[in-house]
C-alpha cells in the first residue's frame, strides 16, 4: 500500500510539473563569439526594464531561457552590453535564435514566432533609417536646410511604409505594436503628441487591442495615449501656430526664431542677436555630462565674446528652480523650453538627442550643426 501511494504520489508531482511547465514559454539558441560573456533575459514592461534570467555562455554560446506566459502579448529582450534583440511572446510558444556576437543586434535569425521575426524586420528596417539620417546629418556639403529636409523625408517614407505594411495591416499583432515605440535616438518615429495622422497609427492599434486583449494593461495604455492626444491636438496645434516658420523671416535672416523667457525672467529671441556670431545650444542641465561641457562652453565664452561670439542655450531640464540653480551664473543667454524634450523647437531643428548645438553667423544664417563641425573652435574663429 506504501509504495502504491508513494508511486501515487510520484505520477501526481510529475502531472504537477508538466502542467507547469505547459504555462511557460521558452527563449533558446545561441549567440556564437560570445564566449565568456554574461547574457541577459529582461523584460520590457511599461514601468522600465527588469532582469528576469542571465547566464554565462560558454563557447558554444547555448541558451534557454523560460517564464511564466502572460494572457496578452508581452515584450521581452535579449542583451549582452549594448547589443539587443527583442522579442515578443503572446502564448506558450518556444522560440529559437541564433546570433553572432558581438554585432547580434542586426546579425541573428530567428524562429517560431510570426511576431518575432516581423520585430526583426522592423529593427533591421530601424537601424538602415537611423545610418541614412547621421549619414545626411553628417554630409558636409548639405547645407543645414537640405540635410533637414532630406531626413524628413526619409522618415516620412518610413512611416508610411511601417503603418501600410505592419500597423494597420494586423494592429491586434504584438509587432503592430512594437512599431509604434520605435525611436531614432532619444525621439519616437511616431509621435501622438504632436502628429494627428500618428495620433490615428496608436487609436488603430489601440481599438484592436480593446477588443482581442479587453484587460491588458499594454492595451489601455495604448488607449490612454491616444485619447490624450486626441485630446491634446488643438493645445498642440495652438503652440505650433506660435512657432510656425514665417517664409519671409527665414529668407531674411536664414535662422528659425526660438522666442523664449531666459533665467531672469527677460524674453529673449534668437533673431535679435543677428550681427553676432551665435552657437546655439540644446541643453539638459540634469545629463552627467553637463558640468564638462558647461567648461567647454566658458573657455569659448571667455576667450571669443568680446570678439563678437554669444551662446544661446536652450534648457531642456524639467525642473524650472533646478535649471534656474544651474544658470545663476552663466554669462551667456540662458533660456528654457518648458515642453523638454517634446518641444516643437526640437522638431523644427530636427534636434535627434540632447546636447546637440548649431552656430550662426553674423548674418543670422544657420552655418553648420555638431554633426558637421569637427573642430569647433576653428569654425568660430573663421566666423568672428
Amino acid at each position: 500500500m506504501k509504495h502504491i501511494c508513494k508511486a501515487a504520489a510520484v505520477a501526481l508531482a510529475a502531472l504537477s510539473i508538466a502542467s507547469c511547465n505547459k504555462n511557460q514559454f521558452t527563449v533558446e539558441g545561441q549567440i556564437a563569439g560570445a564566449k565568456d560573456s554574461v547574457l541577459y533575459f529582461e523584460n520590457v514592461g511599461l514601468e522600465g526594464i527588469n532582469v528576469l534570467d542571465s547566464v554565462k555562455l560558454s563557447e558554444a554560446g547555448d541558451f534557454s531561457f523560460s517564464q511564466d506566459a502572460t494572457t496578452a502579448p508581452e515584450f521581452y529582450r535579449l542583451r549582452i552590453a549594448d547589443q539587443i534583440i527583442n522579442v515578443s511572446i503572446d502564448s506558450t510558444e518556444t522560440v529559437q535564435v541564433k546570433g553572432q556576437y558581438p554585432e547580434m543586434a542586426s546579425n541573428y535569425t530567428i524562429s517560431g514566432s510570426d511576431n518575432c521575426e516581423k520585430i526583426r524586420e522592423l529593427a533591421l528596417k530601424q537601424m538602415d533609417l537611423q545610418s541614412k539620417a547621421i549619414a545626411l546629418q553628417s554630409n558636409t556639403e548639405l547645407g543645414i536646410v537640405k540635410a533637414n529636409d532630406s531626413i524628413q523625408t526619409l522618415i516620412e517614407a518610413y512611416k508610411n511604409e511601417v503603418k501600410r505594411d505592419y500597423i494597420y495591416k494586423e494592429p491586434y499583432k504584438a509587432y503592430a505594436y512594437f512599431a509604434l515605440f520605435q525611436a531614432i535616438g532619444n525621439y519616437l518615429i511616431f509621435n501622438p503628441r504632436t502628429n494627428k495622422e500618428d495620433i490615428k497609427a496608436f487609436a488603430a492599434v489601440a481599438t484592436s487591442w480593446d477588443t482581442y486583449y479587453p484587460h491588458a494593461e499594454r492595451g489601455q495604455n495604448l488607449h490612454n495615449i491616444a485619447i490624450e492626444g486626441m485630446k491634446n491636438q488643438r493645445i498642440v496645434d495652438a503652440k505650433n501656430a506660435d512657432i510656425q516658420i514665417d517664409a519671409s523671416k527665414v529668407q531674411q535672416a536664414g535662422v528659425l526664431d526660438i522666442q523664449l523667457l531666459d533665467n531672469k525672467g527677460q524674453m529673449r529671441s534668437l533673431t535679435n542677436l543677428k550681427g553676432q556670431v551665435v552657437l546655439l545650444d540644446f541643453h539638459i542641465f540634469a545629463m552627467e555630462n553637463s558640468p564638462a561641457r558647461i567648461i567647454q562652453l566658458r573657455e569659448l565664452y571667455n576667450k571669443y565674446h568680446a570678439q563678437g561670439l554669444e551662446i544661446f542655450q536652450v534648457s531642456l531640464d524639467p525642473d524650472e528652480h533646478f535649471w534656474k540653480q544651474q544658470t545663476a551664473a552663466l554669462p551667456w543667454i540662458s533660456v528654457r523650453d518648458e515642453d523638454g524634450v517634446n518641444s516643437q523647437r526640437l522638431m523644427l531643428y530636427n534636434v535627434q538627442s540632447v546636447p546637440d548645438f548649431f552656430i550662426i553667423d553674423r548674418g543670422n544664417n544657420l552655418v553648420k550643426r555638431a554633426a558637421q563641425i569637427a573642430d569647433l573652435e576653428t569654425e568660430i574663429k573663421n566666423l568672428l
